[in-house]
């Protein structure tokens, strides 16, 4: 337990860099990276806003992974992770995940039906391939902290 307080604060410390990161992308970069698409392919500018929408909602959810990691780290810190606390947590990062799958399954399914080039919608499949696997993965680990809470329970009963 001692190797997990140590990692604590480094984490921490690069979930906050995150955060700010993705505070800029979401106010700065994204909106303006759209505008300037639009101002430089005026027959696609019709696509500005709901690509800005779908980019902010996309950081949107990874901020909700990055507030519920560390609502969980300091769970671990106070050695409460196995309890119903750390579920709720849990969930919140599944039902973000689960958001941003099904908007990137919208924006698969848009551009592959409109798509002349198979490059982007081969690239798009990679990514909701590879964020239904993590979200999958972050299933299967709920599973894990639920049954480790109710053996944790059940010995805290037992003594």
């Amino acid at each position: 337990m001692l190797t997990v307080h140590r990692v604590v604060l480094p984490l921490r410390v690069f979930l906050v860099v995150l955060f700010g990161v993705l505070v800029m992308l979401q106010t700065f970069s994204l909106p303006g990276q759209f505008a300037h698409m639009a101002e430089e392919s005026p027959d696609m500018a019709y696509l500005r806003w709901p690509a800005t929408a779908v980019s902010v909602f996309w950081v949107l959810c990874a901020q909700v992974v990055v507030v519920s990691t560390w609502k969980l780290l300091s769970l671990v810190k106070s050695n409460r992770i196995f309890s119903d606390v750390s579920m709720k947590w849990v969930d919140a990062i599944v039902w973000a995940i689960t958001a941003a799958w099904v908007v990137l399954l919208g924006v698969f399914l848009y551009v592959g039906f409109n798509a002349s080039d198979p490059g982007l919608p081969l690239l798009l499949f990679l990514w909701l391939v590879g964020v239904a696997v993590i979200g999958l993965l972050i299933v299967v680990l709920r599973a894990l902290l639920r049954q480790a809470t109710t053996l944790q329970t059940d010995m805290e009963a037992v003594i």
